[in-house]
């Protein structure tokens, strides 16, 4: 997933990214007001980690930002201050969970799959579409009972697809979710349809993937019945 961390305290951003990156995490830093609310207007990001004390921004301004322009991205709210009216505020202007400093990186970790699971309608370590069955917790695929070999980058791309299951997912959404920022020297919306048809190769070696479709001109999505 791609995570941009909000933090002025240049040391604790640092250490939450090597953390989060470790954990497969693509991870950006922003550690201004302005430098975030700039990046967020031009990328896509599945998660923002938010300090809301900032030196230059009221933190909770950005996510009034994002959410008056549609951005549905997750917001996670780290700060010093723990009070409960911050709390409420923060929760009231579409934050998606409050985390007070100090705190574990793993409980940060903890909280993030918990979002995860309530944003993306992920109630178990299991998901499932047609044949397939892909494993949360091992990162694994079977099929019939059988293991699906793919890479790192396939299995990222289908899981991110089932979890926004029926709904459209450009390939710039798709590249900035397991690559990073579009703005990338190195971006080329080729590598999707290289992917997905690699990864729709080795998953029809062991059953049909009709619920995989292309969205001639847009992207891709799983289609399955409501």
């Amino acid at each position: 997933m791609n995570v941009l961390i909000v933090e002025d305290e240049k040391s604790l951003a640092n250490e939450i990214a090597s953390f989060l990156k470790a954990e497969g995490f693509l991870c950006e830093l922003a550690f201004t007001g302005r430098e975030a609310s700039e990046k967020i207007a031009v990328n896509l990001y599945d998660f923002v980690l938010l300090d809301i004390g900032l030196p230059d921004y009221n933190g909770l301004d950005l996510i009034v930002e994002a959410r008056s322009h549609g951005n549905d991205t997750a917001f996670i709210i780290i700060t010093a201050r723990g009070t409960v009216e911050d709390k409420v505020k923060g929760l009231d202007l579409g934050a998606d969970d409050y985390l007070a400093k100090p705190f574990a990186l793993m409980e940060l970790f903890s909280r993030i799959q918990a979002v995860a699971r309530r944003k993306f309608n992920v109630l178990n370590q299991n998901l499932k579409v047609g044949d397939f069955v892909i494993e949360l917790q091992s990162r694994k695929i079977t099929c019939r009972g059988n293991e699906v070999i793919i890479t790192k980058k396939e299995y990222e791309l289908l899981q991110y697809l089932i979890i926004n299951k029926n709904k459209v997912l450009t390939r710039n959404q798709l590249y900035e979710h397991i690559w990073g920022n579009i703005l990338d020297d190195q971006y080329d919306s080729n590598f999707i349809d290289v992917h997905i048809k690699n990864l729709r190769k080795k998953l029809n070696e062991h059953a049909p993937t009709p619920w995989l479709e292309t969205v001639r001109g847009v992207g891709y999505m799983i289609s399955l019945e409501k």
